[in-house]
């Protein structure tokens, strides 16, 4: 029976209720009231449940499918403004035990090239990342006991905090890990990470199982309970998120949610993040083998919804998408994306764009300088900001900020002092030129007289070489 207060899996993603949530979105997809007060009520920027959500996913009328495209766009800049922050992926090892079918890395492939980065390649990784004006990474490794355990992990995030090049410093260390016990999110609290990720990859119990045949991730309830034993070992900084394509969109979007409503009910805080990825082409995986791939316009509708129904999180997409969908999503709701990324093991130090140690295939190929200036070109600014993860402002409290309305008084002057950092030591001369101009036009904006003159003071101290405040 759904609970979304339960500790269970099968309690706060219950089968049943996801399935009479679809029958009661099909049955009322057109009812022009209902659309028009679930949209009312998403205006008031406190987010819908699940099954307003659905209802909305399965709207068919133009003029109401436009008000909630509309209305997201206003939902996203009432609590992120135009801000964008900025990460890459860094990928440790592609060893792994788990028998994913949908994914290269599993171990019955023979194709992919196996590598594990020693500690010395892992700082030059790091080199090549802050050389191009990186603080914030997602590390990445396969789930491998032997090749791959707590121990390692924890190694490589002191070895990236401890790498320092000219002025680049990695400042927050997102991690994206095989679900664990408690006492291990103790040890990644303890080791100074950001946001724990994980993504779900299906919430459909049955072809869950299906696609984790072997493996420790083969267990359904121990994966999808992962957040919560994260939250009880201090990582209150969670990203969730599915595998768009595994299983039919309409049930991964309602799991989803209800996902983000479980942590809400249990621990008061909803996810930090939610990520929407979704299949793409890999080495050994082939889009024809999966039936319920997402065509772009219900990606983009999926974009929207999912910032209506929980506003206060940030949305992440990654290079897996081309620049012409992150354009149309980054409007709508996205809030955070990768730049210059690579996706193979020790991918940042060789010239190779692809290799066989990559665990998929990147649709945006260019560089983190073209990122940042395209994110000019449609008058976002480009957030290198880690403050609020070094100043303690994480789980309740940060979200307590994000719901008040309240987040961009920190996150606006940190995002315009981070991107001065960036232009004087990384940007090209025509994306400076560019981000001069920005941060002139978006420094007068910022509401608070004092909050803008500390700003201007310490722009023109950044100007002067004065680092020694961390934002």
């Amino acid at each position: 029976m759904y609970n979304p207060k339960s500790e269970h899996a099968e309690d706060f993603i219950d089968d049943s209720e996801i399935l009479d949530t679809l029958d009661y979105a099909e049955r009322n997809k057109n009812n022009r009231s209902l659309v028009e007060r679930i949209l009312q009520k998403a205006s008031e920027c406190k987010g819908i449940s699940h099954r307003e959500a659905a209802v909305l996913l399965l709207c068919e009328e133009k003029d109401l499918i436009d008000r909630c495209f509309s209305l997201a766009k206003k939902v996203k800049e009432e609590f992120y403004g135009n801000r964008i922050v900025l990460f890459a992926p860094l990928y440790l090892s592609n060893y792994c035990v788990n028998g994913c079918l949908y994914c290269p890395y599993h171990y019955k492939n023979k194709v992919i090239t196996r590598k594990k980065l020693t500690q010395e390649e892992i700082r030059k990784e790091v080199i090549a990342l802050e050389n191009m004006g990186h603080k914030r990474l997602a590390i990445e490794s396969g789930e491998d006991p032997v090749n791959n355990p707590l121990e390692y992990i924890l190694e490589s995030i002191r070895t990236i905090y401890s790498t320092k090049s000219g002025n680049g410093e990695i400042r927050r260390v997102n991690v994206n890990i095989a679900a664990t016990d408690v006492e291990s999110y103790r040890r990644l609290k303890a080791a100074g990470i950001g946001t724990y990720i994980l993504f779900q990859e299906t919430y459909n119990k049955k072809n869950y199982e299906e696609l984790h045949p072997t493996g420790p991730k083969s267990n359904y309830a121990y994966h999808t309970e992962a957040m919560d034993r994260a939250q009880l070992g201090g990582c209150d900084d969670v990203g969730i998120g599915v595998l768009f394509g595994l299983t039919t969109y309409k049930y991964d979007f309602v799991g989803l949610l209800m996902h983000a409503e479980h942590l809400e009910a249990r621990f008061g805080v909803g996810p930090h993040t939610i990520s929407v990825p979704r299949i793409c082409p890999a080495e050994d995986i082939a889009l024809a083998d999966y039936p319920n791939t997402l065509p772009d316009d219900i990606f983009v509708k999926i974009v929207a919804i999912i910032r209506l129904a929980a506003p206060y999180t940030g949305m992440i997409i990654s290079t897996r998408e081309s620049q012409r969908v992150r354009e149309k999503v980054l409007e709508l709701g996205v809030s955070q994306i990768s730049g210059g990324s690579r996706t193979s093991v020790g991918g940042y130090t060789t010239t190779e764009r692809h290799d066989e140690t990559a665990q998929f295939d990147v649709s945006d190929l260019r560089t983190l300088d073209q990122v940042v200036s395209w994110l000019f070109d449609m008058k976002h600014i480009p957030s290198f900001c880690t403050a609020c993860y070094r100043a303690g402002r994480t789980g309740d409290r940060f979200m307590a900020l994000v719901k008040a309305g309240k987040i961009g008084h920190c996150c606006t002057p940190n995002a315009l002092m981070t991107l001065k950092e960036y232009l004087m030591d990384y940007a090209s001369p025509d994306t400076r030129k560019k981000g001069e101009e920005m941060i002139a036009q978006e420094v007068v904006k910022l509401p608070e007289p004092n909050i803008r003159r500390l700003t201007i003071q310490h722009l023109k101290e950044i100007e002067a070489g004065q680092r020694d405040f961390r934002f």
